[in-house]
């Protein structure tokens, strides 16, 4: 064979290892001749879609060319370090009919180490395999032989076989040698003559043989005895040791042309190969975690079969050369690398296929035949998927009916609810549903309640309800509405003197009209608002990683806030808008309807001083209207003018753009220079003007995507400020900060806060840490004096039995002496102190209802939640 014919392909970690002989240059008349041992390490370049070279090695060895060969390569562990090298086997002939063989290690470093030698006195032609150690096993005249590092003497298995199909590591055995060999029949089964058929099946077995302790397994733990005489290949996937007795999955490849999949040791499915003479089967595990089998032919072809339900063959190509099954492109799992045969072209990497049948799809060349048509014993199995996957679709049909039905129920059960409601809340009488609706009633009982109020159970027909005229007057002061951009805003400003807890107020936006197929509910978001100084009662940007609420109920409102020092020349009530709620939804739904009446509702939880949960209420806040005229006439749009300096919008103006804005903190600190710049910034490139109601808060004029934002600059000290910034979206922000960086020097640093200031959140965790602490104590108290009762009315009526007159607070020492000294003083004495100690004792052991424990468990849930909240901001 011609030196440069002697190619040898083998992968290692994602690598492409060539190796050929070639013949050294030697000085001329020389008698020794040198052959070389080259490599070639390729790695796939995902950018060119090519193999390049990345390194290469040499490895010289005396003797004649024409008499070495590369016998085989493969990747084996080295016993010595437990890590996986390339090992290659070599044949060296030498004189009298004698043959060296020599086995070499490649190490990273492309040096190669010869790991030992051995002659023998014939050619090793037969099953010849590496393995561990690293080992030779081979097959000689129907013998196992095999040799090894750690023994350097070639040994022999006391087994007779006809066949190797496969060598490999299984668990608890060490390497495991698969075989054929004639079965080994009893003495009553030998005096049995079988027929000629029955002697092809039973005449052969599959045995196993560990070599390291030198036993024999069962070919029953692998597959049925009759499959013996038909598998030329054989790889083992999985082996395990369960209850003492092997217990394998594994594939084989037959002289059928058939592909069978064994797991303990029984067939579980059989696939036709489309081509003869399979030789050999590996399998590789892609990205998808699909498991694939890789099938070998002897004509130079290859199929890939895929365990989708059934076996089936995924793909074929022809005119092969090598197959390699290896991570080629870095992606942590197995893809298929196959060189084609290319006449035209002698660089071998020149025409090849990277695939997983998947995502992963390299090809390079044209020069071969991909995807042939499967074979026509697949139809079969195509009709019984087509068959499965219409019952599949069947069933999804009838499941996808009931859940429309479902759906239709639920949607009539909230039309009627919200009709209800805005009943209730008018003073009108509602009907109540026919007989043929009773069903909406059944399932209204167990719904969740419309408004979050999880602490009520579902409210009865007989139950009084919280309507508007319980609720005190002037909570509502004025109800406003306005349009900005694809949003509408509708606010309500509440009274002062009515407190209500912020974290639990929201507005409904209800359709007044009858839609039938049409939510009556307006999906919007809620915030609570209240104008200070700094606007420090606005929500939290949404640059914060929290997961939403069931109901947006944004407020950061504290008696912090109330504290906070108002601009002079202003008094507080010209600042202070009062508490706002607004509520925004998307304007473009509403514009179907050309004109829309909606009904607002209040909902919100009056606070309270008691130990008792005070219960939601509903307040009905009045009717908004809206069409397309008044948008079209700017009626209800937003109005910020300039006016000697200032910018003259409304309070109301001012809250709709804070409600369709979100807030972002930045902290400027500057360690080579002062701070002024940004004011300059704010006033000349921002064309900001600052509001009449609080002048430290300023409303940027700039023409473009800016337009409408407001800022708020605080100077901390001259090398560090606070800007604050309330923008409609990500790109006005980003366009602000880009317009700041320009005009700040490279060493200045912007970060990004997470809610205000630290100062503000530190104070706001003590008082939240001082209520949690009232609330543990206040709920366990009021628990004790609520289950005390009794015992105190007890001790009071035993008290009056006992000592008469006498005060309850404090006996003397004269009454105790006088009750001393009669025999029935004491007895009255000592009663008197027995039932003292009893109510003590049982003072001590009481017990608390489910409604006490639950009541008292969802207040301190409450106040820690609170706190828990700060101190992540705080983080």
């Amino acid at each position: 064979m011609v030196l440069s014919e002697q190619e040898q392909f083998l992968s290692c970690n994602g690598e492409v290892l060539i190796f050929h002989l070639s013949q050294s240059k030697h000085v001329e008349g020389a008698a020794d001749k040198t052959v070389d041992l080259c490599v070639r390490r390729m790695a796939f370049n995902r950018d060119t879609k090519l193999f390049v070279q990345k390194s290469s090695g040499v490895f010289s060895v005396r003797g004649n060319p024409l008499k070495m060969e590369i016998i085989c390569c493969s990747c084996t562990t080295d016993s010595r370090t437990g890590i996986i090298l390339p090992c290659i086997l070599m044949k060296k002939k030498k004189r009298n009919n004698i043959v060296q063989y020599l086995l070499l290690l490649l190490h990273s470093s492309n040096q190669f180490e010869q790991s030992f030698q051995f002659k023998l006195d014939y050619e090793l032609k037969e099953d010849i395999r590496l393995f561990a150690g690293p080992s030779v096993l081979w097959r000689h005249a129907s013998k196992l032989f095999y040799i090894s590092s750690s023994s350097c003497t070639v040994l022999s298995a006391p087994v007779q076989l006809s066949s190797v199909v496969w060598t490999g590591e299984i668990k608890d055995e060490g390497p495991v040698v698969l075989g054929i060999r004639t079965a080994c029949l009893t003495e009553s089964e030998a005096e049995t003559e079988f027929s000629a058929s029955d002697q092809a099946i039973w005449g052969s077995e599959l045995f196993g043989y560990a070599v390291k302790a030198q036993k024999m397994l069962p070919g029953t733990c692998f597959m049925p005895h009759a499959y013996g005489r038909v598998v030329s290949s054989v790889c083992v996937c999985k082996s395990e040791l369960l209850r003492k007795q092997l217990r394998t999955s594994l594939v084989a490849v037959t002289h059928k042309n058939q592909l069978i999949w064994f797991q303990g040791g029984l067939p579980r499915g059989i696939c036709e190969l489309p081509y003869e003479e399979p030789y050999s089967v590996n399998t590789a595990v892609t990205s998808s975690s699909n498991l694939l089998f890789v099938v070998s032919f002897a004509s130079g072809n290859v199929c890939v079969v895929q365990r989708r339900g059934n076996l089936q063959v995924a793909s074929k190509w022809q005119k092969v050369k090598s197959v390699l099954v290896d991570d080629f492109i870095g992606s942590g799992s197995d893809q298929l690398l196959l060189l084609f045969k290319d006449d035209s072209n002698t660089d071998v990497l020149s025409t090849f296929t990277i695939t997983d049948l998947g995502a992963v799809s390299y090809a390079s060349g044209n020069n071969h035949k991909h995807n042939v048509p499967a074979a026509e014993g697949l139809q079969e199995n195509e009709l019984l998927t087509v068959q499965a996957l219409e019952t599949r679709l069947q069933a999804g049909c009838t499941a996808v009916q009931e859940l429309q039905q479902h759906l239709a129920l639920q949607k009539r059960v909230i039309l009627q609810s919200c009709k209800a409601l805005r009943d209730l809340v008018e003073g009108r009488t509602h009907v109540l549903p026919t007989a043929k609706e009773v069903d909406l009633l059944i399932l209204l009982s167990c719904l969740v309640p419309l408004w979050d109020d999880v602490e009520d159970p579902p409210c009865s027909l007989g139950r009084e309800t919280p309507l508007a005229c319980q609720v005190p007057e002037h909570l509502v002061g004025n109800l406003w509405q306005r349009v900005v951009g694809d949003s509408l805003v509708v606010g309500v400003q509440l009274a002062a003197t009515f407190h209500l807890s912020l974290r639990d107020a929201s507005l409904s936006l209800v359709l007044d009209q009858d839609f039938s197929l049409t939510a009556p509910v307006i999906k919007c978001q809620n915030k609570v608002t209240k104008l200070n100084k700094a606007f420090s009662a606005l929500p939290v940007s949404p640059c914060q990683m929290e997961p939403p609420a069931k109901k947006m109920k944004l407020d950061l409102c504290s008696s912090n806030d109330l504290k906070k020092e108002l601009p002079k020349g202003r008094s507080g009530a010209e600042l202070d808008g009062g508490r706002s709620v607004t509520a925004v939804t998307s304007l473009s739904p509403l514009l179907a309807f050309h004109r829309v009446h909606c009904v607002v509702l209040l909902h919100a939880k009056p606070q309270s001083d008691s130990l008792q949960q005070s219960k939601n209420i509903a307040v009905f806040c009045g009717k908004i209207s809206l069409s397309l005229e008044d948008i079209a006439s700017g009626k209800h749009s937003v109005k910020m003018l300039k006016d000697n300096g200032y910018c003259t919008g409304s309070m109301e103006d001012i809250l709709a753009v804070l409600a369709v804005s979100a807030r972002f903190s930045f902290q400027v600190v500057s360690a080579a220079c002062t701070l002024t710049p940004v004011s300059s910034w704010l006033l000349g490139e921002m064309e900001c003007t600052p509001f009449k109601e609080c002048e430290v808060n300023l409303f940027c004029h700039r023409a473009g995507n800016v337009y409408g934002t407001i800022l708020n600059w605080t100077l901390k000290n001259p090398l560090e400020g606070i800007l604050t910034l309330f923008c409609r979206n990500l790109t006005v922000l980003f366009q602000c900060l880009h317009s700041l960086r320009r005009i700040l020097p490279a060493s200045c640093e912007v970060k990004l806060l997470r809610s205000g200031s630290r100062e503000a959140l530190a104070e706001r965790l003590a008082l939240a840490l001082e209520k949690e602490m009232l609330t543990s104590r206040s709920s366990f108290f009021s628990t004790l004096s609520s289950g005390s009762s009794f015992f105190s009315k007890e001790s009071k009526a035993d008290s009056t039995s006992t000592w008469g007159s006498m005060p309850d607070s404090k006996v003397s020492d004269a009454a105790v002496a006088s009750l001393l000294e009669s025999k029935e003083g004491v007895e009255q004495f000592r009663k008197k102190l027995q039932s003292e100690q009893d109510e003590g004792v049982l003072s001590m052991a009481q017990t608390m209802t489910a409604a006490q424990y639950q009541e008292m468990t969802w207040k301190i849930a409450k106040a820690q939640l609170n706190s828990d909240m700060i101190v992540w901001r705080l983080s």
